[in-house]
């Protein structure tokens, strides 16, 4: 057991030290606190920047209450310049730079506003979006006053219709909470598929890098195939949790601290803790199948630029898992959704997403776990026989029927 703690240690501390983990690290740490900031960057780069519309109201009535629409939607960085020249010298103004854009205010036929807008490209529609949603409620003010319309009735006219959502199951979450769960059940899958997908494909060219070297014959004949392949398994999970709790601390506290609305919505304090554990275990052992599987594919290659067409059928399953959690978030209760999240290969991802969302029966949970250990039981003894052999094949790997010729080889 001494051999697997010290293959453990030696995996581990030669990526933590590796300038690549190091550089990646900084690099991701970095992005994530931009993101996480991404609204205050946005803001400090568009504080001075006010976009100048000229207006031509050919109504001589709409130019008041459009800027006064704007100011009540606090748009405060669309600043209205009113003009009373020609349409021809309007234009010659937004092409000098005088103005951003102009625009052109009428009535039509009904003697209801219509404008025209003028850029010298149209690309920024955020602009001539703002001001059309502002002239839409000038327009409907008038359109109402035409009618006899009285405000409060207006407002009872937009009004939302009143529509509740209520579960009659026992133990079902509420709509709130389905939400918070949401967030949280896709930010945990958004994870898990980074990381096997990441982590997953270091472990194969760990072990196709020490094979192409030649140490691997000394490493496999004095450490059991199980400890070699575990040991770098378990090494490389502690670089990439060790590189995870990095990324977490500086997005959570960057969020805290400048993203409180984007916290309350998620709701984490809301969130059961068994939901916690359920994402920890399933996380967990997503992470051991697919990297058993790394390890596996990655012995039977002789050369790191191998490794990727041969762990590409594994990355696939990874995506296939993925991409029916994303389905799944809108349609949790859907019978495929249920049927696959009792296979071993999407378990990790599509059970934890039924447990987020809905309440799972115990024996459903642990029906899933029970068939996602043993096939992990059953990819690590076949896998060590599988990594004894392939690690001592050589020459070009063409595909996976080089698994026969690598248990042919432990046998021997």
């Amino acid at each position: 057991m001494n051999k697997f703690w010290i293959i453990l240690w030696h995996t581990y501390v030669t990526k933590l030290k590796a300038k690549s983990f190091i550089i990646t690290t900084i690099i991701t740490s970095l992005l994530v606190f931009a993101l996480t900031n991404l609204n205050h960057i946005i803001e400090f780069f568009n504080k001075d920047e006010k976009k100048t519309v000229g207006v031509i109201d050919q109504t001589g009535t709409l130019y008041e209450p459009l800027q006064m629409q704007l100011k009540k939607s606090g748009e405060s960085d669309i600043r209205l310049q009113s003009f009373t020249g020609s349409e021809d010298e309007a234009k010659k103004n937004v092409q000098r730079g005088k103005w951003d854009a102009f625009l052109s205010l009428a009535y039509d036929d009904k003697q209801l506003p219509k404008a025209t807008y003028y850029a010298n490209t149209i690309a920024d529609s955020d602009t001539p979006n703002k001001l059309e949603q502002s002239l839409q409620q000038v327009k409907t003010a008038l359109a109402t006053a035409k009618i006899g319309l009285k405000p409060e009735q207006v407002t009872q006219l937009y009004e939302s219709v009143p529509f509740h959502k209520v579960a009659l199951e026992k133990n079902a979450k509420t709509e709130e909470e389905l939400n918070q769960a949401r967030g949280l059940v896709y930010i945990l899958l958004f994870a898990m598929y980074m990381f096997v997908l990441m982590y997953g494909g270091m472990i194969a060219s760990e072990v196709a890098t020490e094979k192409s070297s030649r140490v691997m014959e000394i490493l496999i004949s004095s450490a059991p195939p199980v400890q070699q392949m575990f040991g770098k398994i378990i090494g490389v999970a502690l670089v990439s949790l060790t590189q995870f709790i990095v990324l977490f601390a500086i997005g959570f506290s960057s969020l805290k601290s400048s993203g409180k609305e984007l916290l309350q919505f998620l709701g984490f304090e809301h969130i059961p803790i068994s939901t916690f554990v359920y994402a920890v275990i399933f996380f967990l052992l997503g992470y051991f199948l697919y990297a058993t599987l790394f390890a596996v594919l990655g012995s039977l290659v002789s050369r790191v630029e191998e490794v990727q067409p041969m762990i590409t059928p594994v990355t696939l399953l990874v995506v296939a898992a993925f991409f029916i959690a994303m389905f799944g978030l809108n349609a949790p209760e859907s019978s495929f959704i249920t049927a696959t999240s009792f296979i071993p290969f999407f378990a990790p991802m599509i059970m934890f997403l039924r447990v987020g969302m809905l309440p799972v029966p115990f024996w459903e949970i642990a029906v899933s776990l029970a068939l996602l250990i043993v096939t992990i039981g059953l990819f690590a003894f076949f896998g060590s026989k599988i990594y004894r052999g392939g690690v001592l094949m050589y020459g070009k790997s063409t595909s996976l029927k080089d698994i026969k010729k690598a248990i042919q080889l432990t046998k021997k």
